[in-house]
């Protein structure tokens, strides 16, 4: 019963996120307009909104003009219901899932973000790290909320440095601005190892993806936010959160 609670607490939050991630890349507020059919503009009752339910009610169209809505709404809403539910079943309910539940709905707005502008809003990733960090200083602590900031920093510097050497060896951008950022809000929850780990296993669930894009459109251009965010979210539910790469290599060797 709790974990079917958790299951729809992520799903009406899952279209919260939608919204966050869709709109602030765009400038756009959160709040106004309400939501609404993106094709004839007109305003959703509540009968609408209720997530994955009213979109197989109306067969995946707007009830006024017939106008087929994206499937992705409603995965991007069961993909977090199931989500916090695994956050629940991994840490339990105590005052141990808040910051879990936190990182993870943090990083399902730069998937989807990430995905559909190639942005990872400063706002989300400031938002995120401002309440991952009040919630470690109240759940762990001083000194685990300043350890949390060092391994931000350290994390950030990390990837900064490995855009730099990819920017001088490929002699173009390497690495977007959002994903240097984001591993400082990596480094808030993990260790500086876990992060490398991280950059490393990305890369090569990545790899696939990019020479597909690269064969049919011609274009080196890769969004790796949702990769390093999907691995992160893998990491964390597996508490993976202090094996270096050395041992993760030995692991699978």
């Amino acid at each position: 019963m709790v974990c079917l609670i958790f299951f729809i607490f992520g799903l009406v939050f899952g279209s919260f996120f939608q919204v966050v991630a869709l709109r602030l890349p765009e400038g756009k507020s959160i709040i106004n307009p309400p939501s609404h059919c993106e094709k004839c503009n007109k305003k959703l009752k509540w009968y609408e909104l209720i997530p994955v339910i009213s979109y197989l009610i109306q067969l995946g169209k707007c009830r006024n003009c017939k106008t087929h809505i994206s499937i992705k709404y409603p995965i991007y809403e069961l993909l977090t219901g199931i989500l916090f539910s695994l956050c629940y079943i991994v840490f339990g309910l105590s005052v141990n899932v808040i910051i879990p539940i936190t990182f993870v709905s943090i990083l399902i707005i730069v998937i989807i973000s990430d995905i559909e502008y190639m942005i990872i809003s400063d706002e989300v990733l400031i938002c995120g790290s401002i309440l991952i960090l009040i919630e470690t200083l109240i759940l762990n602590g001083v000194f685990s909320f300043l350890l949390a900031i060092f391994y931000g920093v350290l994390c950030f510097c990390f990837m900064y440095l490995i855009k730099w050497i990819g920017d001088f060896i490929f002699k173009t951008e390497s690495l977007g601005g959002g994903d240097i950022k984001l591993f400082f809000f990596f480094g808030l929850v993990f260790h500086i190892k876990t992060a490398i780990v991280i950059i490393f296993l990305a890369s090569f669930i990545a790899l696939p993806y990019a020479i597909i894009t690269m064969i049919r459109k011609k274009d080196n251009i890769v969004p790796f936010g949702p990769f390093l965010s999907i691995t992160a979210i893998i990491l964390l539910l597996l508490k993976f959160t202090s094996v270096s790469l050395l041992d993760l290599i030995n692991y699978l060797v």
